[in-house]
């Protein structure tokens, strides 16, 4: 799979960079939650791992591991929205997140197969600086976990677990000897994680679309899904897409 888009990205450092993140969600950000929940394809049939919904390796993605990650964010839209009302109408209507979540859950785990197979590893050291650094960025621990859910689909309990996806993405680049500032080095991880996909045999439940290797990505996904999280009316999520590197850093589950 490609990068998720917009997700930010390590520096060299290994610490991810951030604008200024709002303290609650807003109506319209909710709203742009909502909208980039919509139905990718209609659900079909069957699959060769009954209670599965998907299988990546000897790794079993089960139904209840993805609703359990749909409750997650679930809850954050809850514990982070200003506005109770808009939140509950917005989960009624939020069924098709198990979609771009399943994504990001499978997209974890062929990063964390690429990286181990050129001897990446990520410290808790590396995730808590990166963390503090992000939360100094966002004007607290609130804005930060606004910032993420918002904008990326990521809800506060999975933080640093997306952290740690993106350093280990950007240690992958380096191993690698790849400019993720560039198409060809993009490519290149591209490749890579097409590859390490081939061979854990990712198979995704119908249900939830087809799997396609070459890419590295559910082939239904909608690449933009995150980028849309944060599009608001002007003056609403703040930031925008200023300042996040086109095509950065799942799921998100998105994982």
């Amino acid at each position: 799979m490609h990068r998720c888009p917009n997700r930010p990205q390590p520096s060299a450092g290994g610490t991810p960079t951030r604008r200024h993140a709002r303290r609650r969600l807003s109506a319209s950000a909710l709203s742009a939650l909502a909208l980039a929940a919509a139905p990718l394809l209609s659900a079909c049939g069957g699959t060769a791992h009954p209670g599965a919904a998907a299988v990546v390796g000897n790794t079993r993605i089960t139904e209840a591991q993805l609703q359990h990650r749909v409750g997650e964010l679930h809850d954050a839209v809850r514990e982070l929205s200003s506005d109770a009302q808009t939140s509950e109408r917005i989960i009624s209507g939020s069924g098709s997140l198990a979609r771009p979540t399943l994504q990001g859950m499978v997209r974890d785990r062929v990063v964390a197969r690429a990286a181990a197979d050129k001897g990446v590893t990520v410290s808790r050291a590396e995730v808590q600086s990166a963390r503090a650094q992000l939360t100094q960025q966002a004007g607290g621990e609130q804005g930060l976990k606004v910032e993420w859910l918002t904008r990326y689909g990521v809800p506060p309990s999975r933080l640093d677990d997306a952290l740690r996806e993106n350093i280990a993405e950007q240690k992958l680049y380096a191993a690698l000897g790849a400019d993720p500032s560039s198409p060809d080095g993009k490519a290149t991880v591209d490749k890579t994680l097409a590859a390490t996909a081939k061979k854990l045999k990712v198979d995704v439940n119908p249900r939830y679309g087809t799997w396609d290797a070459a890419k590295a990505t559910r082939a239904d996904a909608r690449p933009a899904w995150l980028r849309d999280v944060s599009r608001a009316p002007s003056g609403e999520a703040a930031g925008a897409d200023a300042g996040a590197p086109e095509g950065t850093g799942a799921e998100t589950g998105q994982g």
